[in-house]
């Protein structure tokens, strides 16, 4: 075995998460070691992005450029085939005044050419990154994190000690329970993606042929994501047991089963051709449930991205999720460093943060959820799965909300109750008679505006090149200081 020198920081993970907690300290003078068990690029299930992604934190990040020059399909916002009404029903970036202008555009990206972009930017701001390098555990010194035991490329087992150790390695992490505590995961989102990949799909018409476009059918829902001109990523979210049972034949024969109970994704598929070779060519299966831990950090240690939570994929937050806690990390992270503030009040603050934006995107989803009113639909399950007294939507409520089951890693995220009218609210909203040649005006809603908020700020740093003015968001908390990528305290 054999030792290294020290580093500040190691990032375990190379994705958007650990690109952007890894460039943001190192752009301050820390020694950052990234640690990616995969040789770039490596495949990963494609992406929708989010505005704020795209002007906040790539912004930040100084990869505007780069994401223009990849020529990545525009998208100006989304189309669904949700709810009760019959018809899709769109919606664009373009209609809040938060998201009006330039950055009203987010992209459809092949992650691919998108994570070697950020990975790539990495390097350039001096992270040291080493591929094909896993993390075996961690090191400790008591109760404190103090480095990592990996495996490199040759199979050689090495140390490297350090101040801070960040996990960003996502849902499959060998080293998340190093943080203690346990990862909860509510029954009714246990559900799986069966997807594939097509080339010669239908565009929904301009200006929005770049949309993501969701179908829900009673089996489950339909992603159709136009990854280029000719290049669409399609998946079917289904609970286990429906999936189980549809790929007891074969994964190909299931797929084009169930794309012909959605007839708006057979649509669009009617002229297409399912990709069979290279990176895009297998029919997969992945876990796309929500879980949450109910600790996020210990001395030394910090989880990012989906090694601390995932949710629901029907609103494209994962890698803003990944991104927004890279850079609530590494506030931290440059605090400490700097001796501004102690551990304990940085990483509180992250945490808190943190699981305040998971629970809004998880609130949201529930509002989407709710609307599905068919008792045989997919979505119209959880007072069956609780055998609960209460009404329907309480009985929903308490289910996705972890009450059921008693997971406090989402209970403690929000109150689901105190959103109920605002569930109302944005289904009305949906339901409202509307010209089909404009968006529909969603950006009213109370509970969209709680999750354009922090995406907002994001912008406006970037745009204004410091953060400007913002009262803590808990009694006795940090804001961000001016430039961004530290904490401060108010008085």
């Amino acid at each position: 075995m054999e030792n290294e020198l020290d580093s500040d920081v190691i990032v375990v993970g190379g994705g958007p998460g650990g690109s952007t907690v890894s460039t943001l300290v190192a752009m301050q003078g820390h020694r950052v070691l990234l640690l990616e068990k995969e040789a770039f690029p490596r495949y990963q299930i494609g992406e929708s992005l989010l505005p704020s992604t795209v002007h906040g934190i790539c912004a930040l990040l100084g990869v505007t450029n780069d994401l223009r020059e990849a020529n990545f399909m525009p998208k100006r916002g989304g189309t669904f085939r949700w709810g009760r009404s019959p018809e899709p029903w769109t919606f664009s970036f373009s209609v809040s005044d938060t998201f009006s202008g330039p950055t009203s555009l987010a992209y459809q990206v092949e992650r691919m050419k998108f994570d070697q972009i950020l990975l790539d930017n990495a390097r350039k701001h001096g992270v040291d990154v080493r591929e094909q390098c896993s993390a075996v555990d961690v090191l400790t010194n008591g109760n404190r994190v103090g480095g990592v035991r990996y495996r490199d490329a040759e199979g050689v087992v090495r140390e490297v000690s350090s101040r801070f150790v960040v996990d960003a390695s996502g849902n499959g992490s060998r080293i998340q329970d190093r943080v203690g505590g346990t990862r909860h995961y509510p029954d009714f989102f246990r559900n799986l993606a069966l997807f594939g990949y097509f080339t010669g799909g239908k565009r929904l018409p301009p200006p929005n042929s770049g949309n993501i476009l969701c179908a829900a059918f009673d089996g489950g829902w339909f992603w159709y994501i136009p990854l280029t001109a000719e290049l669409t990523s399609v998946g079917a979210v289904l609970r286990p047991e429906t999936l189980k049972t549809a790929v007891q034949a074969d994964r190909e024969q299931a797929l084009t089963d169930l794309i012909q109970q959605c007839p708006l994704i057979a649509d669009h598929l009617s002229n297409a051709t399912r990709v069979t070779s290279g990176p895009y060519g297998d029919i997969r299966i992945r876990k796309d449930y929500s879980y949450c831990r109910d600790v996020f950090h210990r001395p030394g240690m910090v989880l990012v991205g989906d090694a601390a939570c995932f949710i629901d994929p029907v609103f494209s937050s994962g890698v803003h999720l990944a991104t927004y806690s890279g850079l609530l990390a590494a506030r931290s992270i440059n605090t400490v460093l700097a001796g501004r503030l102690d551990e304990r009040t940085c990483f509180e603050e992250y945490e808190f943060r943190y699981r305040r934006e998971y629970s809004v995107f998880h609130d949201f989803l529930l509002a989407f959820y709710d609307m599905h009113q068919d008792e045989n639909s997919y979505f119209w399950t959880a007072k069956k799965v609780t055998s609960n007294t209460a009404s329907d939507l309480e009985s929903f409520v308490e289910l996705v909300g972890g009450g059921a089951s008693q997971e406090r890693g989402l209970v403690r995220a929000g109150s689901y109750q105190d959103r109920r009218e605002q569930f109302r609210e944005f289904a009305d909203l949906i339901d409202e008679p509307q010209n089909t040649t404009n968006d529909r005006e969603l950006f009213q809603s109370s509970l969209v505006e709680l999750v354009l908020e922090e995406g907002a700020k994001l912008q406006m740093q970037a745009a204004a090149g410091e953060v400007l003015y913002e009262e803590a968001v808990r009694p006795g908390g940090l804001t961000p200081s001016p430039d961004g990528l530290h904490w401060t305290r108010l008085g």
